[in-house]
């Protein structure tokens, strides 16, 4: 866990850790556990013991982990309930490849458990708990999702500020003075045209000619990631217009930029969350 995102909530004056990576939520079962008891490990371990908690892992487990080994958890699931039996996260989790729970170290060290299983958790611990962490939870996810929208918003805004820039090259350097607005039209769509192959390979009409359907155009269902690329290339664009190279060496340039950018961008596991 240790590439992903760590924030904290607070719940009825406790400190919980939520981890989110690849679209997946963690929440800390130890920082659950200490709203109770300071021997978090022991009451983890009671709840890990109990037949129905088994029963519910193994079942959360079939449903999303296709890895799951169903062999092993029959074993485990045989003994839960005898006096002598004793089951840590980290012995389920080697002995049955599960993924509903991970046991981390280090700094912020400790039992993590999937949203849907750490509620599970905090509804043994405490009712009362369990409907605050929800709440702060939801709550977390809210602001996440304000976030992404403000950040959305603001590309959309920058890409249209660079389309004026872009479309004011095009009419100072491409258009030819006294023609109609249909054929200035056209030099724009072309130029348009030409960012949508550098960027998405396909024009505007070839994508609606694929999606007939679709509510639109191409770059309203693009993703941020190549909004902001597109951004970029209008930009970039509207210098190489000045500067008189011919449109087809402004789009191999174009697209070798794209390609370049888009790769950066997508390497990045900071922006992971934007796709």
């Amino acid at each position: 866990m240790s590439k992903a995102k760590r924030t904290t909530i607070a719940v009825k004056g406790a400190s919980v850790a939520v981890l989110s990576k690849e679209h997946q939520d963690f929440i800390s079962l130890t920082d659950i556990a200490r709203y109770k008891d300071e021997r978090t490990d022991y009451l983890i371990s009671n709840w890990l013991r109990n037949r129905n908690t088994i029963e519910f892992l193994g079942i959360w487990e079939q449903l999303h982990n296709p890895g799951f080994n169903p062999i092993e958890f029959d074993g485990i699931r045989k003994q839960a309930g005898l006096n002598s039996f004793i089951l840590t996260a980290k012995r389920w989790i080697d002995a049955t490849g599960a993924t509903g729970l991970v046991s981390a170290s280090g700094r912020y060290g400790g039992t993590y458990a999937h949203k849907d299983i750490a509620f599970e958790f905090a509804s043994w611990v405490s009712v009362e708990f369990k409907l605050y962490l929800i709440k702060e939870f939801q709550r977390l996810k809210d602001d996440e999702n304000d976030r992404l929208k403000l950040d959305w918003n603001l590309q959309r805004t920058l890409a249209k500020i660079n389309y004026r820039i872009h479309t004011d090259a095009i009419k100072e350097t491409l258009i030819p003075p006294a023609i109609t607005k249909t054929q200035a039209s056209l030099v724009y769509a072309n130029e348009a045209d030409l960012l949508n192959v550098a960027l998405f390979g396909r024009t505007a009409k070839q994508w609606r000619d694929a999606h007939p359907d679709a509510e639109g155009n191409l770059r309203d269902h693009a993703p941020l990631e190549q909004l902001v690329v597109l951004t970029n290339l209008e930009s970039l664009n509207s210098v190489l217009i000045r500067q008189g190279l011919p449109a087809p060496e402004r789009l191999l340039k174009l697209n070798e930029i794209a390609i370049t950018q888009m790769r950066t961008l997508l390497a990045d596991t900071n922006l992971k969350r934007l796709k």
